[in-house]
């Protein structure tokens, strides 16, 4: 769980690049669909303020974790999406921009979001609250790694529309290499911590991670909203940013235990989700 030239310099590199292919394969029109339609927006917010947050708390109760364990799943749950939904929403041929307005606004609301759940768990589980600072730098940090290139991706689009196009399958192809790498990279990392983390508190990150995929596909299907923002929303509400809960735990809460939660969900949440857009695949793979 220590940062890494790899977690501080290369991958802040690589999603950057990512999201810039992605801002190439996006247009005004995208997103201004989004603005005009905005039913997506509010359910994946509702979902991931709302629900998730309570089911959270439910499978912390359900599997019995002790005070700082239940705090760090509730922390991870009041977390924004991370920017490799936006990847994973791609990879599945999802609403890339639904993603990518459902993280900026997520990420805003957690300014004020993220101190006032994890303030109420350290009352409700360790019966002390305490004075969260709001994650401005961090938030700051998500913004430019995704909304910068994204940004720069789309200007080029509007310059040079057949480059744009032309790019389209290697960035796919470097986001496959890139999310594969970051796996490999997070377990050899966390090799060590894996086996006690996991016996502590594995079975309700795995449980809470397929319980965020599942409902957010199902919960926007149910509304009657396009396949596409239902892929996207999954994505968005089962990709948590792990950094950001792992960061708070340690630095402003300084738990070790906290961070146990959103480390193992963060290795938990890569492998699923890539399970989940191999199965949205051959669900829908042209006959």
């Amino acid at each position: 769980m220590e940062a890494s030239a790899i977690t501080n310099i290369l991958l802040p590199l690589a999603l950057g690049i990512i999201m810039l292919g992605l801002g190439l394969s996006l247009t005004v029109a995208d997103f201004r669909r989004v603005a005009v339609f905005p039913r997506a927006v509010v359910a994946g917010l509702l979902l991931q303020m709302i629900v998730l947050v309570s089911v959270a708390f439910g499978l912390a109760k359900l599997f019995r974790l002790p005070p700082e364990l239940a705090v760090g799943l509730m922390l991870l749950a009041a977390s924004p999406g991370g920017a490799t939904a936006n990847i994973f929403s791609h990879l599945a041929r999802g609403d890339v921009a639904l993603n990518i307005t459902l993280t900026a606004i997520n990420s805003a609301l957690a300014l004020v979001t993220i101190p006032l759940i994890v303030n109420w768990s350290l009352e409700h589980f360790l019966g002390q609250g305490r004075y969260i600072p709001p994650p401005v730098q961090k938030i700051v940090e998500v913004a430019v790694i995704i909304v910068l290139p994204v940004v720069i991706g789309m200007a080029i689009r509007a310059k040079a529309a057949a480059f744009a196009q032309r790019m389209e399958r290697p960035i796919r192809i470097f986001a496959v290499l890139v999310l594969a790498a970051l796996i490999a990279g997070a377990i050899v990392q966390e090799w060590k911590i894996l086996g006690p983390a996991l016996a502590a508190v594995g079975l309700a990150c795995l449980a809470f991670n397929l319980a965020s995929l599942a409902v957010g596909y199902a919960a926007p299907l149910a509304l009657k909203l396009p396949r596409r923002q239902a892929i996207a929303i999954a994505f968005e509400i089962g990709i948590h940013n792990g950094t950001l809960a792992i960061f708070i735990a340690l630095n402003v809460l300084q738990s070790s235990p906290m961070s146990l939660a959103p480390a193992i969900y963060s290795l938990v949440m890569f492998v699923t989700a890539g399970a989940f857009v191999f199965v949205l695949g051959r669900r829908h793979r042209p006959a």
